[in-house]
């Protein structure tokens, strides 16, 4: 069914607003350990055995011309991590030099937020977004996590905002709050469970009700309220990437070639889902590649998750479409190093917003499991 009815910032009086792009920065522990020194990072014959395994993983996207400007950070940042006992999260849209060779554990904000609750190492580096930084922290409270650049933002993230739960909450009494994950702390620690692409549908049956309110994403919010009975009362947020992606531009790619297959994101506009051959979370996405093996895809989603699947399946053609994430682009290669030397930039969060966030998040997770 259609959304019930979509609300923003601008329907209530004296809303604060944050940063589109900048969340606060994490400040440094005071009894963190000392700066490493900075390693070689020179192309040597023992770099080049070292990180040869590694290279069979990206050469399908990643030139032999480049290798060696990547291979002596990649080799320091995995010596790195077991000096400090650290492991690296990487999101699904992180470059593949970073994905598929530096990073621990990979996976969409689902699985990250899970696996989250499993690691032993006491460092946790987030390759992704502040939101997904956040999430870390508040299921490890006890442990130092880091963000390679704390100016890695979301436009979802900074649309909304906790106080605007709150009047959200006054307008309509009794009404449950779903929060997609891809929001701040702040916001999480006013609602009543958090959900994810992957799940989003899921958690909004869950809760067995007749109406919720479901934000900041508009498109995905539209997306759950085809596939359920349940009334959506929806937020005016909406991602910067994947609202750029238009239904002609995908009936474009069809008349060029009849045969593609194009898989698209649910935070996408209806025009886009209505075009797409399969809609599904990033997880899906790559799931529905690995088991379907078409000759030529098309992915409607950020740009670096086509060339991270090309790494894994070369024999698809991955057509791109290449609308980049500004905020996941800025976590390198150099600046996880930096992390790795001088243990910044950590993210902190106040422990009374952080025990109220940490509900919703683990009711998320507990119903997956």
């Amino acid at each position: 069914m259609p959304i019930e009815a979509i609300y923003g910032p601008d329907d209530f009086e004296n809303s604060p607003r944050r940063s589109a792009t900048a969340p606060a920065p994490g400040h440094p522990c005071a009894n963190r350990a000392a700066d490493l020194p900075m390693p070689s990072l020179e192309w040597t014959d023992e770099v080049a055995r070292a990180t040869a395994h590694l290279y069979e993983r990206v050469k399908s996207v990643i030139t032999p011309i480049e290798w060696p400007l990547l291979a002596p950070t990649i080799k320091a940042i995995n010596e790195l991590k077991g000096q400090r006992d650290a492991v690296i999260l990487a999101h699904n849209y992180q470059t593949p030099e970073i994905f598929h060779c530096v990073a621990d554990i990979t996976g969409d904000s689902l699985q990250l937020a899970v696996e989250a609750t499993k690691v032993k190492a006491s460092t946790i580096i987030q390759c992704g977004v502040h939101f997904m930084a956040e999430t870390s922290k508040i299921l490890n409270p006890h442990k130092r996590v880091l963000i390679p650049d704390s100016r890695a933002g979301c436009s979802l993230a900074s649309s909304i905002t906790g106080a605007d739960i709150r009047l959200l909450r006054e307008r309509f009494p009794g009404v449950p709050v779903v929060a997609y994950v891809n929001t701040s702390a702040d916001v999480k620690a006013e609602v009543d469970i958090c959900c994810t692409s992957s799940n989003a549908v899921a958690v909004v049956e869950s809760l067995n009700v007749p109406e919720v309110m479901f934000l900041p994403d508009q498109y995905l919010a539209k997306y759950v309220a085809s596939k359920t009975d349940v009334k959506i009362i929806a937020w005016k947020g909406a991602c910067e990437v994947h609202e750029r992606f238009t239904g002609d531009e995908l009936r474009a790619y069809r008349e060029a070639d009849p045969s593609v297959q194009i898989i698209a994101h649910p935070e996408c506009p209806p025009d886009v889902l209505a075009e797409a051959d399969f809609t599904g979370s990033t997880a899906h996405m790559i799931n529905w590649v690995r088991n379907n093996r078409s000759k030529r895809v098309v992915m409607i989603t950020e740009c670096s998750m086509a060339d991270n699947v090309k790494a894994e399946l070369p024999d698809v053609e991955m057509v791109r479409p290449c609308n980049l994430c500004p905020h996941m682009k800025r976590i390198t290669l150099a600046k996880i190093l930096d992390s790795l030397l001088t243990l910044g930039e950590e993210v902190t969060i106040d422990p009374v917003i952080a025990e109220k966030a940490r509900r919703p998040i683990e009711r998320m997770i507990d119903l997956k499991n």
